[in-house]
Order: structure tokens, then sequence, then C-alpha cells
């Protein structure tokens, strides 16, 4: 029998079976969620841990003894008692089936996974493999989906013709960052996620917080900078680390291929941002390797003019000019102002700095919220 632990007293507690196995569960969860928790593979599309359940894909349905049809685990909630089985030959047959409608309406998923684009772009995918499903088959015929590659916006490709109507973008957008940006647009085939009036997202109330993107399980809407980085040389690296830009402290993950930074996604179990982010942490990193970044210390002549210098000569006449600077007008004449841009080692070996060297607060970030 799986057990709760760390259960807080005053929550109410009641037994399942999934799939011969008792287990406890919190009263108010789903049976997805519960299965979750006891590691039982249960497909879905439509879900996003961080937003209401929808129950529009039903991949993730299972079998409630007692019920007469397959029920839609995401959004049935656990009883006391209940018995499930998540995997029969039927439920299996179910989801399969509704696989190949969804691969046969859209095209080749495939064409649409890049290693670099958001978390969950490559669950359609997956499932299509794990269930030896292929685009086209016994239901092949009429396709849903308009791509809109015409939208200038540079951050966000939205390539619906691999759309499968889950609405994760839609609901993420209106339940996470309560912009309503985009919505959908008639029924059946003709069902097309759009802004308002069908304008682009620079015109439209988008903030560019990439979070459709990150919730996208087809690939339909893609990281335009990642794609592009996508052709680079070597093997994609992914690096936990903090964005820099403001004080909330936001979870990121830097996609690098080589040396080269050409992706951030935001950390879906970061605790201060819970896979969101704003669009200077999403997009804002093309200073990192950018042509007029200074590479080489330079250091301002009697003459006016700037000449390259080393490390070692740039840092002393740095130390030279504060030392002056402090002896003259007294240490309450330096303010320090790290930058947004910099990593936090950065920000903090200024601030220990100016505090130990001038032995004040004169200390400050740009990006300070």
């Amino acid at each position: 029998m799986i057990a709760l632990k760390d259960t807080p007293p005053e929550t109410e507690l009641a037994t399942m079976t999934i799939d011969g196995e008792r287990v406890d569960f919190r009263v108010g969860e789903t049976i997805y969620e519960v299965a979750e928790r006891c590691r039982r593979e249960v497909p879905t599309l439509c879900y996003d841990p961080r937003l209401e359940a929808f129950g529009a894909c039903r991949l993730c349905v299972v079998e409630v003894e007692g019920q007469r049809n397959p029920v839609a685990s995401c959004t049935t909630r656990a009883v006391d008692g209940m018995v499930v089985r998540t995997k029969t030959d039927g439920v299996e047959k179910h989801r399969r089936t509704l696989l190949e409608m969804v691969a046969s309406e859209n095209r080749d998923p495939a064409s649409a996974i890049d290693p670099l684009a958001g978390y969950a772009s490559q669950e359609l995918g997956a499932l299509l493999e794990r269930y030896d499903v292929h685009p086209g088959g016994r239901f092949a015929g009429r396709q849903s989906g308009s791509s809109n590659e015409g939208d200038k916006n540079p951050f966000i490709l939205r390539d619906y013709d691999n759309c499968i109507s889950c609405y994760r973008c839609v609901r993420v957008c209106a339940e996470q960052e309560g912009d309503h940006a985009i919505n959908v647009m008639n029924r059946g085939f003709d069902t097309q996620i759009t802004a308002e009036f069908g304008v682009d997202l620079r015109d439209s109330e988008c903030t560019f917080c990439g979070q459709c993107v990150q919730t996208c399980p087809t690939g339909a809407l893609t990281d335009k900078k990642a794609v592009r980085g996508s052709g680079l040389p070597g093997e994609v690296t992914k690096t936990r680390s903090v964005c820099p830009y403001c004080g909330v402290g936001c979870a990121v993950d830097l996609v690098t291929k080589g040396d080269r930074l050409v992706g951030i996604q935001p950390a879906m179990d970061g605790p201060a941002n819970e896979g969101a982010l704003c669009v200077k942490g999403q997009f804002a990193f093309d200073f990192v390797q950018h042509e007029d970044r200074l590479s080489t210390p330079l250091i301002k002549g009697a003459d006016g003019r700037f000449r390259e210098v080393g490390w070692a000569e740039a840092l002393q006449a740095a130390a030279d000019g504060f030392r002056k600077v402090k002896e003259t007008y007294g240490p309450r004449s330096v303010y320090g102002i790290a930058s947004g841009r910099a990593p936090h080692e950065a920000a903090y070996s200024m601030q220990k700095w100016v505090r130990s060297t001038f032995g004040t607060n004169f200390i400050d970030n740009c990006s300070r919220s």
C-alpha cells in the first residue's frame, strides 16, 4: 500500500485502488493527480499542472469499476473506495485511436520538434512513437490549422499547421499571465488560435512572456531565436541559473550549443517563478554574444582617445583612479551601480567591494525591484 508522507493532520485522507494497489490520497485530488504520484504512465496532451484541468484530449481516460464508460482522469475526483485501472487493453486501444485521429489531421509532428524549443514541445511526438502511430493512416483526410508565419513579431513562430486545439496556450495566457492576448476562433477543422481581430502579436495584448511556447505540446508555437540557433554545431546543453534582470530570482535553464547561448527557458520547478518569465528573462540575451560587446579593456589617454590594454594595466588604472577620488573627496563620493546583465556573482562581488573599500552602503542595482 502506498501511503502519503508528511501530510498535515487537518488534511482528510481516503483510500482507493489503482491497478490492484491500494493508495492513500487527499480528498479533492483527481484520479490523474493520484496516478501521477503513484508513477502510473497516464498520457495526456491538454494537461498542464499549472492550469485548471480541461479534459479535452481524452487521452488520460481510465476505467473505473462501476462506470459504464472510461472517464477522463484529469477532471474526475478520486472517491474513497474507488477502483481504477489505468492500462487495460480497452483503454490503450482508445488512446491509440485518438492519437491516430490527431496525427491524421495535422502535419507530421516530427517536423515541428526542435530540441531547443519549449519543455513540452515533444509530447505529441513522444506519444506517437510510444503507440506506433504515424501521420496519415486510416483516418487521413482534411487537415486543420493554418500557420501564421507572416506574423512579424521577433520572438514567437506561430506554426498552427501543428496545432491540435488543446488550448493550453490560450489557457496559460489567461490563467497564468492574465493577458488574454490569444483566443479560439471557429470550430471543427476551421478552429484557429488567434489574437484579437487577427492582428499580429505585436499589436495585441501579448507581453511576450513565452508561456504559450513553453506549454505547447506539439511545437506549433516555437521560440524563433531557438530555431535560428538549432543549426549551430555542437550538442545541446542546459545549465540551471538565475535570471539577473530583477530581484525576483526566477530560475532559468540556459540552453547552449558549444560556446553559444541559443535560448533561455523558464525552470518549471523554479520556486520563485514556477515556469514563468517576463519578456526580458525569456528573450533578452543577444547582448551576451553581440558583435559590439567589448572583449578587450580600454583606457582613455591624455588625448581623449581610448587604447587597448591588458587586464593588469586596466585594473591598476581603475584602482589608482578610485584611490585618488577617495583621498580627495572622501569615501562617500563613490556610488556603485551593478548591471542587471551581469551574473549574480559579479553583483555580489561589487557590493562587497564598495562596502569593504569605502565603508558605505552606496551600492545599488539597475534592475532592483
